[in-house]
């Protein structure tokens, strides 16, 4: 009985983390966007067809189907996200793509690296986790500031985990 409580006390997440990119432009502001650009696309449009140059109301609507697309992979692509758990017996990073397909990856971590790349002007280039002939990429697209938080978070945890032996 006493070897499971210490067995869930060791699995208890020291740092869980879920990752996801930044979007200036929320659905509110996106159902605007597109309201007012259709407006404007189906006025002009209508003007131009009206006055016999049909072809120009012809790319008025090209542009704004190619604007919704365009919007529309960007909040697809926003879809991504990574969840980061540390624990005593476990570095976890589950990936998840836009599609929703899931890809796990586990790290001792005991053995277990973090590894930063750093600019000097920009800052960090990219992280890494790697250990036992393994790696992978995380955070990559987080902007500057999210991923210096992160890293210094995720330098403790390992930290704090590889202290607790």
């Amino acid at each position: 009985m006493m070897e499971s409580n210490a067995d869930s006390s060791s699995e208890q997440p020291v740092f869980a983390a879920e990752l996801f990119p930044h979007r200036s432009l929320g659905r509110r502001g996106f159902r605007v966007l597109l309201i007012l650009s259709g407006a404007v696309c189906f006025l002009y449009g209508m003007f131009f067809v009206a006055t016999g140059a049909w072809p120009i109301g012809f790319f008025f609507g090209l542009d704004f189907a190619l604007l919704y697309g365009a919007f529309w992979l960007s909040y697809r692509s926003g879809r991504v996200r990574e969840e980061v758990t540390v624990s005593r017996t476990d570095v976890s990073v589950r990936k998840f793509t836009p599609s929703g397909r899931m890809v796990e990856h586990h790290f001792n971590p005991f053995w277990a690296r973090f590894r930063v790349r750093r600019h000097q002007e920009i800052g960090i280039l990219s992280m890494q986790i790697f250990g036992e002939g393994r790696r992978t990429d995380i955070g990559s697209f987080l902007n500057p500031d999210d991923r210096e938080s992160f890293a210094k978070a995720f330098k403790g945890a390992l930290a704090t985990v590889k202290q607790r032996i």
